[in-house]
Order: C-alpha cells, then sequence, then structure tokens
C-alpha cells in the first residue's frame, strides 16, 4: 500500500544514457544520425513500394506495413531522447509518460504479429507458388495486418490500465530513456508484483504464439524446399527467407531479455542497452536487411532512378 503522506507525482525524470558530458554531443550526432536513416530508409521503402508495380504483392504490402511501424516505433522514443540528452534534467509528464508507454506497446506488439504474418506469408509463396495469389488475397493480407494492430492496441490497453493502478510518490527518477514497464515498477510506491506478473504472461503468450506460427511456417518451408529438384530453386526460396528470419532473431532476442526476466535495479542497466537496440537500432536496420539483399528492390530502385532522370 503506498504512504499516506506521500506526494503523487505529476511528472517523472529520466536518468537518460549517459550523464557524461564528453559522451552527450557524440551520443547525440550518433542517435540523431541513426533516427535520420531509420526515417530516410523506411520511408523511402514506403514510397518505393507504392511507386513501383512490380513491388505490388503481398510481401512488399507487409514489408511496407513494417516500414510504416518501424518509423512510428522509433519515433515514439527516439525524438524525446534526443531532445533530453543535452538537458540536464529530463522531465516528462505522467499523462507523457503514459502516452509515450501506450504507443510504443502497442507498436512492438503489433510488430511481433505482423512478422508471424510475413513468415505464413513466405512458406505460401514456397510451397503453394500456383495459389499465393489466391490464398494471399488482398482482404486476406488487409486483414492479417488488421488483426495485427487490433491486437496490438488490445495489448497496450491491457498494460496502460494496469500502470494507472500503480501509485508513485515523488520526485522521481526512471532508470531509462523512455517510459517501459520494468523501470517504472521499479520506482512504484504501491506493489507491481501483479503488474510484472501480467507482463510476463502476456508478453511471453504474445512472443510463443507468434514463435510457434513462424516455427511452423519455417518448418513447413523447410519440407517444401527439401522436395524441390533444382538447387537454384532452393538457393532462391532460402534467400527470400534469409532476410525476414534476421529482422525476426534480432527483434525477438533483445525483446525477450528485455521482459522475459524479473525487474530489478541490477538488472535495469542491461535491459537499457536492450531498450536501445530494439526501440532504435533495429528500426534502421529494417529496411537494409530487406533491401541489400533483394534483387526486386534494386531492380525496382534502378528503375525508378532510371524513370526520374529520363524525365
Amino acid at each position: 500500500m503506498a504512504d499516506e503522506n506521500c506526494t503523487e507525482v505529476t511528472q517523472f525524470t529520466f536518468s537518460g544514457l549517459t550523464e557524461h558530458p564528453q559522451l552527450k554531443p557524440i551520443l547525440f550526432a550518433l542517435f540523431l544520425g541513426i533516427y535520420m536513416l531509420t526515417l530516410v530508409g523506411n520511408l523511402g521503402l514506403i514510397a518505393l513500394i507504392r511507386a513501383s508495380p512490380q513491388l505490388h504483392t503481398p510481401m512488399y504490402f507487409f514489408l511496407g506495413n513494417l516500414s510504416f511501424l518501424d518509423v512510428c516505433y522509433s519515433s515514439t522514443i527516439s525524438p524525446k531522447m534526443l531532445l533530453d540528452l543535452p538537458t540536464k534534467t529530463k522531465a516528462i509528464s505522467f499523462a507523457g509518460c503514459l502516452t509515450q508507454f501506450y504507443f510504443y506497446a502497442g507498436f512492438a506488439t503489433t510488430e511481433i504479429y505482423l512478422l508471424a504474418a510475413m513468415a505464413y506469408d513466405r512458406y505460401v509463396a514456397i510451397a503453394k507458388p500456383l495459389l499465393y495469389q489466391v490464398v494471399m488475397s488482398p482482404g486476406i493480407c488487409m486483414s492479417l495486418v488488421t488483426v495485427s494492430y487490433l491486437l496490438g492496441l488490445l495489448n497496450a490497453i491491457v498494460h496502460t490500465s494496469a500502470l494507472l493502478r500503480l501509485s508513485f510518490c515523488g520526485p522521481l527518477v526512471i532508470n531509462n530513456f523512455c517510459c517501459d514497464g520494468p523501470p517504472l515498477f521499479v520506482v512504484a510506491s504501491t506493489d507491481a508484483h501483479l503488474n510484472e506478473g501480467l507482463m510476463l504472461v502476456l508478453v511471453g503468450f504474445n512472443m510463443m504464439t507468434t514463435n510457434l506460427l513462424i516455427l511452423t511456417s519455417y518448418a513447413c518451408i523447410v519440407v517444401a524446399v527439401g522436395r524441390m529438384g533444382s538447387a537454384a530453386g532452393r538457393r532462391k526460396a532460402f534467400s527470400t527467407c534469409a532476410s525476414h528470419l534476421a529482422a525476426v532473431i534480432i527483434f525477438y532476442v533483445s525483446a525477450a531479455f528485455n521482459y522475459m526476466q524479473p525487474s530489478s535495479l541490477n538488472s535495469l542497466e542491461s535491459k537499457k542497452i536492450a531498450s536501445i537496440f530494439y526501440t532504435i537500432i533495429v528500426p534502421m536496420l529494417n529496411p537494409m536487411i530487406y533491401s541489400l539483399r533483394n534483387e526486386e528492390v534494386k531492380h525496382a530502385l534502378t528503375s525508378f532512378i532510371g524513370r526520374k532522370m529520363y524525365f
């Protein structure tokens, strides 16, 4: 139970990334560059997909939505972090903290379900190529994306509502650069075990469900590829999956490290590093992962640049 004499907080203060004055301008330049690359890479990929008829396929429909999510996801965290880096006091209002946490949780959950939908898309493309356009019709693709967003919205509502039951006696310093569950649970004045258990259960459920869907899809892909008679066909099939697998592994490992363990003061520093990785680094990496080794994207980009230069 919260102390009856405590003063309910109206704002929180972040500890931030560092207190070393020499590191602040370096980190500011580094993360500003990463954020700019994230925006340019993801928005550029969205524009290229929309402008290139050869990319109007289910795979790139999902990829465009993933890029949109990465822009939203990164923009929930990075601008506030960049504004706070040069300042001594890194404050955020209670309402602002809840808002940031809500969108952060919603976009993160939506992304893992979208990655599962993309795995299913790869399975259909490789195992049932003749039925691909029928099975992955525009209506089915839109439904899979819509369900991903709805599940993200529901997850965010549950976690944000659970946060409202906690009391925070000020002034408080959150050992992080953004509003996330584990650091908030540590500084709560009331017992946060219910919140920790809820996060463990829901994050565990979301990750196990999507992992099961992804592993099942890839198990079926392996079987389908094993039946192919052509070595070139097998290489092409695996190359189309490599980018997706890389994105899944990077996102899931860092997210699991951050949420699938109890909160404690000792673990918050390592969790902060994991948070930096999957909230700031991963959104920048995704367009690179899906573009650098993707011949269709390279060809579409070359054609697009050629058209622009011609006109």
